[in-house]
């Protein structure tokens, strides 16, 4: 603790977290205005554009990451320690193959 009684820090247990829905999750940090969460899911998203930029990391499992550009949707696979960054109006869609753990660092309020 600091000195003001408020904990300096906490762990929390990826392997073991599950959620009740697909793309539940557990809040682990509040920074500046960018959220860090951990979500479970075993299936897709809906595909989306945020307003800031977010950094995707698989933790566990397997997600193929649906990328719509000029030339169509491309299709990128990321495995278990994979990191996907997308930047402000990459429009994306994940795809979880079977259940997935997936660490999020995103602006606040993003979709």
């Amino acid at each position: 603790m600091n000195a003001t009684g408020k904990t300096t820090y906490g762990v929390t247990r990826a392997g073991e977290f599950t959620a009740e829905r697909a793309w539940g999750a557990a809040d682990i940090a509040e920074m500046g205005g960018v959220t860090v969460r951990l979500h479970w899911s075993d299936s897709p998203y809906k595909w989306h554009v945020n307003d800031g930029d977010e950094v995707f990391a698989v933790l566990d499992g397997r997600v193929d990451m649906h990328v719509r550009g000029a030339d169509g949707v491309e299709i990128v696979a990321l495995e278990a320690g994979d990191v996907f960054y997308a930047g402000v109006g990459c429009e994306h869609v994940a795809h979880p193959q079977g259940a997935a753990r997936i660490l999020v660092v995103e602006k606040k309020g993003s979709v």
